[in-house]
Order: C-alpha cells, then sequence, then structure tokens
C-alpha cells in the first residue's frame, strides 16, 4: 500500500469491512433497538438513531485506524463515537489530504421500518469535489461505486471492484421525489410525474424510495433543501458520474466543497435528463427557492 493511498485503493481495502458490516446490517434488522433520538428539529428522519449506526460506525473507524491511522475522518455519530478523538481531523484537508466520511446507515427510519432500501455510504472528499463514493445496500446484497470522472459502477455484494459494471439509468419511472422541506414545489410537477415528498407522504407500512431510486429506475429525479456531504451529497455525486444533471436550486454547478458550511450544500437538483432537469428548476424558481 502506497503511503498516499488513492481513493480507488482505499474503497479495495474497505470493501471486505463494509460486506461484515453489511451483514451484520441485515441480521440484526428484525431485532434492532432504537436509541433516543438525535436532536435535529422535526424532521423524524434525520433524528432516527439505532445500534446499527453506531456499531457499523465504530467497526469502520476500527478498519481505517488500523489501516490508515492518519487520515482524516468525519462519521454521522462522530460525537458519540469513542474513536473521533483518534483520527487526525474531522474537517476537510488540503488538496490530495482526503476526508473520508460515513453515514453508517442511511435511511435509518427505513431500516427500522423494516425495509430494504437503506444503505452504508462511505465516501472521499477532496478540498474542491469528491473522489469517489461507495454505497452498500445489505438488504439488496448490491453496491455502487463511483469514482471522479471514471463513472458509476455497480455489482453484487460479493464481487470486488473490478468485476462491477457502469451504472446505465434506462427508462426511469416517471417518479420524483422531493426531500423534507421541498412539498411546497409538488403543484408545479404533479401534472407531469408522479410526485412523492418525503414528509407527508411517508408511511412505515409501505416501501418509500430513498434518493438511490435513481439507480435502480425507481425515480427520475429529487431534489435535496440540504445536501448533506455523508448522504445526499454523495448521492448526488454517483448520479452525476452516472450522467445524470446535478445542479444547484439556480442551475449553477454545485459549490467547491471548501467553501460550504456543515458539511452540506444548501440544496441540490438531481435530474436523469434535461427535460426533467428543466421541470425542476422551474418548479425551484416558481417557489422562489433562488
Amino acid at each position: 500500500m502506497s503511503v498516499c493511498p488513492s481513493p480507488r485503493e482505499i474503497i479495495a481495502t474497505l470493501l471486505p469491512h463494509l460486506r461484515v458490516a453489511a451483514g451484520y446490517a441485515r441480521q440484526i434488522q428484525t431485532r434492532i433497538n432504537t436509541l433516543p433520538a438525535k436532536d435535529e428539529g422535526n424532521n423524524f428522519f434525520a433524528t432516527a438513531l439505532t445500534d446499527a449506526d453506531l456499531s457499523i460506525q465504530t467497526l469502520v473507524e476500527v478498519a481505517l485506524l488500523g489501516t490508515f491511522p492518519h487520515i482524516r475522518f468525519y462519521g454521522e455519530e462522530y460525537e458519540q463515537s469513542r474513536n473521533t478523538k483518534y483520527f487526525r481531523s474531522t474537517e476537510l484537508g488540503v488538496q490530495d489530504d482526503y476526508l473520508i466520511t460515513l453515514d453508517p446507515i442511511d435511511g435509518t427510519k427505513f431500516y427500522l421500518d423494516g425495509h430494504d432500501n437503506y444503505q452504508i455510504i462511505l465516501s472521499i472528499l477532496n478540498v474542491d469535489e469528491f473522489e469517489a463514493v461507495i454505497a452498500i445496500s445489505p438488504a439488496q446484497n448490491c453496491y455502487y461505486y463511483a469514482l471522479r470522472d471514471e463513472g458509476t459502477y455497480q455489482g453484487n455484494l460479493d464481487v470486488d471492484l473490478d468485476a462491477c459494471t457502469p451504472l446505465q439509468i434506462t427508462n426511469p419511472k416517471p417518479a420524483i421525489l422531493l426531500g423534507w422541506g421541498m412539498a411546497h414545489l409538488k403543484p408545479a410537477l404533479i401534472d407531469k410525474y408522479q410526485v412523492i415528498d418525503l414528509e407527508n407522504c411517508y408511511s412505515p407500512e409501505k416501501k418509500f424510495p430513498n434518493y438511490n431510486g435513481i439507480f435502480t429506475n425507481d425515480l427520475i429525479g429529487w431534489v435535496t433543501k440540504r445536501g448533506k456531504f455523508i448522504d445526499s451529497a454523495a448521492l448526488a455525486f454517483m448520479a452525476k458520474e452516472a450522467g445524470c444533471l446535478v445542479t444547484s436550486f439556480d442551475g449553477s454547478p454545485l459549490p467547491s466543497l471548501y467553501t460550504c458550511q456543515n458539511y452540506s450544500y444548501n440544496g441540490a437538483i438531481v435530474a436523469a435528463n434535461a427535460t426533467v432537469h428543466r421541470d425542476l428548476l422551474a418548479a425551484c424558481k416558481q417557489a422562489n427557492q433562488i
């Protein structure tokens, strides 16, 4: 292993550990215990927390500290982690001094309700842009990964990176997912699309799409109010590498990471094609989001 491992080397090294994390998540899902909710306002998706979140983060932290002891790391549960103090930093570094981020269970609410579209998302961030993202879907036995300017790939969980195939987004369903706080865009879109808004449409009994639905052709676009580096911003990067159009609410490119605050963008539009992007952009302008 080189002194300064490449993003691909980092992902390849961590993949066996992420497989273990995926197996653990599958095994305990039906018996999972919830923990006291995080303080994230009234967003019940953002406040959900389980034993799996903390345990998977600990597993990845141990793997990182044992393999890449000098790397930067920011995990979603860093405040509760016993390992945060052992990492060199939780912040973005200078050029090529990578920051690893982790969402140990993206879609914790889905996970708690027994759905299969939760994921484990690990990202490698440079000062300006994502270098790589890997998103594991334990219950679906698959994963996706993207490398900067090299596209997005998919494969079964038991295959290595080289055996994965390029992701093709073809004939997606005409469904738009609106993230928390974006339901006011619905009136401008319902004439052309099935519009699903996270805040008002979610039901624990019925499978609900996650942002990763754009990789499975279950979504043709989505809008998020807050593109967090650990989850929706990482998925937006993967979507862009797969050929989707990804912009801010005013149609401009997403800003460089180092200009952002609190590990997040101020919103993002993700669209499978130019027509959908135009419609989502018009909806945002109509709703005075720019």
